[in-house]
């Protein structure tokens, strides 16, 4: 006879067998581990939830339409899917390529059958099809994997890789239990702490996986709330680990003040000790988490601590300086969103979300935006407005200049439009002569692999991956157990090429073979006079440098600053968008390949030098690296900026003498992108770049300015000023 587990979904399957009730039954991972049985009656769904602290599955009940755990656990609306299943389903049977479901969603055909969800609101809904029929709904986001699969079809999906990874029997979850953790200064930090528990017990004693009752640790450090997205943890404590979850200084329940970045290296490394101390701990600690939760990671491995094991580092934030809050010097003004979100104790996602930042946004001094827009200060953000310049206040939350020698094993993941993608170059700056790394960058927002079209920006259908989670859990098992899985002999680095759709590896970061093409700025293809900026003129990229002298000039109103184009309520400040209509303002120069006979790919970031003089102390330069198709769309890839007063460090200002010429040079954002055979290559430079950037004033007060100048300002080159921007062409396979 069978052997069936009670409260299992098999059991689940028997009884409604047992009932008359032949039923299709779908079960709902994440990360290989199934937290749910759900199925469709009609237009009601019914589940039976796993209960993380039984390994049971609780009695099925209807699936509200306001119960989000599925959501919660892995970004996917369960209830939806399989309500919309049949008009997914029609679009399959008609045998179309591309299809809009009922619900709005549209879906183009990947191979095998298999469909992508190339245009939602929130993360896709691909498609598994199977015999002309819908098996499975795979939702990747960031760093996991959900899948809603029918019985008896997870081959067809990425749950086989899982398998083979052969875990066995998830463990239960004992937790949370809160510990208020002592800092060097006194300072509490309330830390939520998850135990993986034998499903046998010995009498009332709680038995703890792994040797001797000792396990490996994963540690998150969040500023926005230790208990918001807790269940996505689960699928660590349930595969062996003791998982920390804790708010940093001055955020919910601990205590300190709250100053971004400032006390993450120190605190790091406390708290690092302290997990080493507990019983249950053996030692090993691996963090993980993206952005803010990326940035801790880093300034914990700054302090040198030796029970920090592995990091999985996602779309990092870096130095303060170079990328938040201070991109090259200037004031991030697209950071100020996140800087409403977390402005009370307790993190609100409400608070970005207005119609008035164009107002807010231009209020000065910057110290009243938050009076007037919230009713309050934020102390941080007065904070950072009293250190103008580089100094020791920003110096202690620099975790690249305050890293020694010590390197810890990092698993590094971004994408070209992060909008602390500059966090990541410094990491992999850092990490570029160490071995014990793997990079993974694909075309993503920050908000990760979850996105096949970005603002109009259409992608391959292969750019998502179903697989980030598992090279996670391998990565940690590796380098926290010892498991000898293979992933340290996989490739170092694997990247996504925009425009040719593909997926690369590479064996180090920047390309080991990438080949240095510098392409210098030249206008005597046209008019480039004040007052030109139309599209007749344009100024050329050529691989030769001018021999004539020129400069061309432009006039930048503080006023009147061209537009870096976000949704600032989206809190993504780095998307890719046509910057077509803005090329044609009268303030920003642009300098274009001729039309490419053949096909010209670059991988890694760009490095401007921008000659420039003006008639004012200082201003600020933007650079943007653009693809023109052949109906002369301009879609932005890449882009630098740096406040010219700090052009040669941030430790104080250096001003321009009116009319004199000086080399400015900029670094860009990463990419890898081919440009086809009939496109362009463009580069724009200007002076602003409002909704990313504090417009500069023009004046010593710079961004803060009550006071404004016009300034006029030239671009230099040729002869001795030799303006260009460097790329790394990738060589041809």
């Amino acid at each position: 006879m069978k052997n069936i587990v009670p409260g299992s979904p098999e059991e689940k399957t028997e009884q409604w067998a047992e009932r008359g009730i032949d039923m299709e039954t779908w079960g709902f991972y994440v990360s290989g581990v199934r937290y749910g049985t759900c199925r469709k009656e009609g237009e009601r769904v019914f589940h039976s939830p796993l209960d993380v602290t039984s390994g049971e599955f609780l009695p099925e009940r209807e699936l509200d339409p306001e119960d989000d755990r599925y959501v919660v656990l892995g970004k996917m609306n369960v209830r939806e899917a399989l309500l919309h299943l049949e008009p997914c389903q029609e679009g399959i049977r008609r045998g179309e390529d591309r299809f809009t479901a009922s619900s709005g969603e549209i879906y183009e055909k990947k191979d095998k059958g298999n469909f992508n969800n190339k245009i939602w609101n929130a993360f896709p809904r691909d498609l598994a099809v199977k015999d002309g029929q819908i098996v499975a709904f795979t939702t990747p986001a960031r760093e996991l994997c959900s899948v809603l699969v029918k019985d008896g079809y997870e081959d067809e999906t990425v749950l086989r890789q899982w398998k083979e990874m052969g875990f066995g029997l998830p463990y239960l979850v004992h937790g949370p239990e809160t510990f208020m953790v002592p800092m060097r200064d006194g300072v509490k930090l309330a830390a939520d702490v998850y135990l993986p528990v034998k499903r046998e017990r010995a009498g009332q004693e709680m038995a703890v996986a792994g040797p001797e009752g000792k396990v490996p640790t994963v540690l998150v450090r969040t500023p926005y709330g230790k208990r918001v997205g807790a269940e996505t943890y689960y699928r660590y404590v349930q595969r062996g680990y003791a998982v920390v979850i804790q708010d940093v200084r001055g955020r919910e329940d601990s205590e300190g003040e709250w100053l971004p970045m400032h006390y993450e290296v120190e605190d790091g490394d406390d708290t690092l000790n302290w997990i080493a101390d507990q019983k249950w701990s053996d030692g090993k600690v691996a963090m993980t988490g993206g952005s803010y939760l990326g940035y801790v990671q880093w300034a914990a491995a700054a302090s040198e601590n030796p029970h920090l094991t592995a990091m999985l580092s996602s779309v990092c934030a870096g130095s303060p300086f170079v990328d938040l809050p201070r991109r090259g010097g200037c004031f991030n003004s697209g950071s100020m969103s996140w800087a409403f979100m977390v402005s009370g104790q307790r993190s609100d996602a409400s608070l970005m979300d207005r119609d008035d930042w164009d107002e807010l946004l231009d209020i000065r001094p910057l110290e009243d935006i938050a009076p007037r827009a919230l009713g309050h200060q934020v102390p941080f953000l007065k904070k950072w407005l009293d250190h103008p310049d580089y100094d020791d206040f920003w110096k202690m939350g620099n975790w690249k200049e305050r890293t020694g020698a010590h390197r810890v094993p990092a698993l590094i993941m971004s994408g070209w439009f992060d909008d602390n993608g500059m966090g990541t170059t410094e990491a992999l700056d850092l990490y570029e002569d160490y071995t014990e790394k793997k990079v993974i960058l694909g075309p993503w927002k920050h908000s990760g692999n979850a996105d096949y079209d970005i603002h109009g920006f259409a992608l391959a259908s292969n750019a998502l991956r179903y697989d980030i989670d598992l090279v996670c859990f391998q990565w940690i098992e590796h380098y926290l157990k010892g498991v000898e899985n293979g992933i340290e002999k996989t490739p170092v680095v694997e990247y996504y090429t925009m425009g040719s759709g593909q997926w690369k590896t590479a064996e180090n970061w920047p390309l080991p073979d990438g080949e240095k093409v510098t392409f210098y700025l030249d206008g005597k293809a046209a008019d480039m006079a004040v007052g030109s900026g139309s599209e007749a003129g344009h100024g050329t990229l050529s691989l030769a440098a001018p021999e004539n002298e020129c400069g061309d000039h432009f006039t930048y109103d503080p006023e009147n600053p061209s537009t870096h184009i976000i949704d600032m309520s989206e809190n993504e400040l780095e998307v890719p968008e046509n910057y077509t209509d803005e090329e044609k303002r009268i303030d920003m120069l642009s300098y274009s390949t001729g039309v490419l006979e053949k096909e010209f790919t670059i991988t890694g970031d760009a490095q401007a030098v921008i000659y420039l003089s003006s008639d004012c102390e200082d201003t600020d330069l933007m650079v943007r690296i653009t693809d023109v198709d052949e109906n002369g769309r301009s879609m932005k890839l890449a882009d630098g900026v740096m406040s010219v007063r700090y052009r040669n460090q941030f430790e104080h200002p250096e001003f321009m003498e009116p009319g004199k010429v000086y080399p400015v040079t900029i670094r860009t954002t990463k990419l890898s992108h081919t440009f086809r055979k009939g496109h362009q290559m463009r580069v724009t430079v200007t002076s602003s770049a409002k909704n990313f950037i504090f417009p500069n004033s023009n004046t010593r007060d710079g961004f803060n300015s009550q006071e404004i100048r016009l300034a006029h300002n030239c671009v230099h080159h040729g002869g001795q000023y030799r303006s260009a921007v460097t790329v790394m062409q990738e060589p041809e396979k």
